[in-house]
């Protein structure tokens, strides 16, 4: 109980300045692009972890199969930072985007798949 108390002032501490504040819409930009800077590192965190309990399966891919796994990995990064302005006018670059993040997971996927195949 005490939890969701917390939780709840928490977003109304966040949602004063929006609401009362002249020029709140700035604080709200600041606010939403300081949680999505803490997203993006608690992402990059857990893929480090995971580089790091893996080390040895990361190390014993052959090289081929580590370049498509890096490669995969750097365009999901890339489209995550690209999101906003692919995605913003829809259309084409919406078909792109949802097209190479396909891609890259079935190349993520399909490297899992040899790497756990004796």
């Amino acid at each position: 109980m005490l939890r969701n108390v917390r939780n709840v002032a928490i977003v109304l501490i966040l949602a004063v300045p929006v609401g009362f504040v002249p020029g709140g819409g700035g604080v709200a930009d600041a606010v939403l692009a300081a949680l999505a800077m803490g997203f993006l590192a608690s992402i990059a965190g857990a893929g480090r972890q995971v580089y790091r309990e893996n080390r040895l399966t990361f190390d014993s891919l052959p090289d081929d199969q580590r370049g498509v796994l890096f490669a995969a990995v750097g365009v999901v990064v890339l489209m995550i930072a690209g999101a906003g302005k692919m995605l913003g006018g829809g259309g084409l670059g919406a078909v792109i985007w949802v097209t190479l993040m396909a891609c890259a997971v079935i190349a993520i996927i399909g490297v899992w798949m040899r790497a756990h195949t004796y």
